[in-house]
């Protein structure tokens, strides 16, 4: 390992740690500076056995299943709203799923419990401890078994070809 990914070993979040630090001192004296250096060299060290190892594959698939779920907060906040709006005539149909899991990788996992986390109307709620199976909390299911395959394509599927 060279000496300077043993100074560095995360070049890019130095450089933000750095920049966002003169950012939030909103000043560019010696005193910011020299702060800024010494957390934007001292963070990623501190830090970096919390990094895990990802190889990212797939860029075309990472940017459509960004897209996906952008597309998805949107429609599902309108849904949600509007689920709100009607809730005396038609009451949500709100439960839990189990949602069956192929992807085993734990960034993969972590990034499908943000996504869910981040889509109104979903919330994860549990994962079991073989990592085969997730429990989520859904605003309004419908139909349980197109739910479950509809949340598999979109969400589970891509990040598969992406992490594994």
């Amino acid at each position: 390992m060279s000496l300077v990914r043993k100074v560095l070993p995360a070049p890019l979040t130095s450089c933000a740690v750095f920049a966002l630090w003169l950012v939030l001192a909103r000043g560019t004296g010696a005193s910011d500076v020299l702060l800024a250096l010494a957390f934007a060299v001292g963070v990623p060290l501190l830090t970096s056995r919390l990094h895990p190892e990802v190889r990212v594959r797939r860029p075309l698939v990472i940017a459509r299943y960004l897209l996906t779920v952008g597309f998805d907060v949107v429609s599902s906040s309108f849904e949600v709203a509007w689920g709100v709006l009607r809730w005396r005539w038609r009451r949500p149909d709100s439960r839990f799923v189990v949602i069956p899991l192929e992807l085993r990788d734990p960034v993969g996992l972590a990034a499908l419990a943000m996504v869910t986390t981040v889509v109104p109307g979903t919330v994860w709620s549990e994962l079991a401890l073989d990592r085969s199976a997730m429990l989520l909390h859904v605003w309004d299911v419908g139909d349980e078994r197109a739910f479950v395959a509809r949340f598999k394509q979109r969400y589970e599927k891509p990040l598969r070809e992406i992490f594994e």
